[in-house]
């Protein structure tokens, strides 16, 4: 989903057209305000936030502020626009994590390429944190074992280094493969890159 934040109409819609017109999901607000308060928590499968920096009700470096502290900025990056170009401000909010800056008027293609890039990298945020979140179930046991089915390492091999019958390294692997949702420790090693 891209969100769109900027107080003129004229710019909010030119840019949900631009967006629908590459299959994006668009939501409009005319401020700050307005978007902290009806966006929940990002999609799972990621956001963007087109983010104008100068609006009435708050601006939208309050709002980039707001998105750190809700731990949101990995899956809904922030593509600042301005049409009054201040360079240190747009320094200091890429070494604060946003996407990108572009000052108005921006070359569409160009923005849109971006917001594509954003919200690829959110899709792989939310994907690694599902991961984690998916390792985070695994036993202590679980983990010492995982840690040994991805160096290659056999059954009987396993059984042997952690002391333990190779029966109970399958009932582990099993509960492994089951809460990572893999079926092979091919596919294991790939989700765990």
């Amino acid at each position: 989903m891209l969100h769109i934040v900027d107080d003129e109409d004229v710019i909010r819609d030119a840019l949900a057209w631009l967006a629908q017109s590459r299959g994006l999901a668009v939501r409009g607000y005319a401020g700050g305000q307005a978007f902290l308060d009806s966006v929940g928590e990002p999609d799972p499968e990621g956001d963007c936030v087109l983010l104008d920096v100068r609006m009435p009700d708050m601006n939208g470096i309050a709002v980039f502020d707001q998105i750190i502290s809700r731990g949101w900025l990995a899956r809904m990056p922030v593509i600042f626009l301005t049409g009054h170009g201040d360079v240190p401000m747009a320094v200091d909010s890429l070494k604060r994590g946003a996407f990108d800056f572009f000052e108005k008027p921006f070359n569409d293609n160009d923005l849109m390429d971006r917001v594509d890039q954003a919200l690829a990298a959110a899709r792989n945020a939310a994907s690694a944190a599902r991961v984690q979140a998916r390792l985070a179930t695994l036993s202590a046991r679980e983990r010492e074992v995982l840690d040994l089915i991805l160096a290659g390492k056999m059954n009987k091999v396993v059984a042997d280094e952690l002391g333990i019958s190779m029966r109970t390294v399958e009932v582990h692997r099993a509960h492994i493969f089951d809460k990572m949702q893999v079926k092979t420790a091919v596919e294991l090693a790939g989700l765990l890159k």
